[in-house]
């Protein structure tokens, strides 16, 4: 593989295994429908441990465009790489998406609650209030960019990064600041399952909720930057 590809492999994993374990959690007719919070947050955890081990000897596995902002913007990473690095993650992420959707396709049959399918594939708050989202956002994605940051020898990025330090860190963003936006806590993993919702032939879908769709953009990538200049400076 080449870095596009790793990328584009590895962030395709993360949604596999997060949006499997929500369409198993919250669609109708699994085996493990109403599971709850923990089981979603173990299974965003392994996606991010398998996406790493598939990545990190090629590309570094970075897999979110926030880590690649924070690891450009702390000098750890080539800024002309970055658009190359973005569109594999987006892409990955849309591909992921897709899978998720066939492997459960009549589970979204049989299932009525268009905010259920929704929920499959991007975040959405509990309570709707977008400066407090994107500050829940920005909180999640800059413990995660600086615990990267520390993580990642400076000659190699996160090509030398365990795949089980970072994957232990967003199962415990899950469980700790998770519950009042989903914690997406990456741009692709949000902005590319919800291109796919909206574009997916699922029957009795709601609306992809783009209002709301740049809060998960935005956020992150705050919150890396101020990881970013926080290590810089210390």
């Amino acid at each position: 593989m080449n870095a596009f590809f790793a990328e584009f492999f590895g962030t395709a994993m993360i949604i596999v295994f997060g949006g499997g374990v929500v369409s198993n959690v919250l669609l109708a007719g699994t085996k493990g429908n109403n599971s709850g919070w923990i089981v979603i947050t173990f299974g965003w955890a392994v996606g991010v441990f398998t996406g790493v081990l598939i990545a990190a000897p090629v590309s570094g596995a970075h897999l979110n465009p926030a880590v690649t902002l924070a690891l450009v913007l702390a000098g750890k990473f080539s800024i002309s790489l970055m658009p190359l690095y973005v569109c594999a993650q987006l892409l990955g992420a849309m591909f992921g998406a897709f899978l998720v959707w066939v492997a459960y396709k009549k589970h979204f049959d049989a299932t009525r609650d268009g905010d259920l399918k929704l929920a499959v594939f991007c975040t959405s708050p509990n309570i709707r209030s977008y400066w407090y989202n994107i500050l829940t956002e920005v909180i999640g994605t800059y413990v995660l960019a600086l615990a990267v940051l520390y993580m990642a020898e400076p000659e190699v990025g996160l090509g030398s990064l365990n795949a089980l330090p970072v994957s232990i860190v967003v199962l415990g963003l899950g469980l700790s600041l998770g519950g009042p936006t989903g914690y997406a806590i990456n741009p692709a993993r949000d902005l590319g399952p919800r291109i796919m919702h909206f574009f997916l032939p699922i029957p009795d879908k709601r609306d992809s909720d783009w209002k709301y769709s740049w809060v998960p953009v935005v956020g992150p990538l705050i919150g890396a930057s101020l990881a970013a200049i926080m290590f810089d400076m210390f």
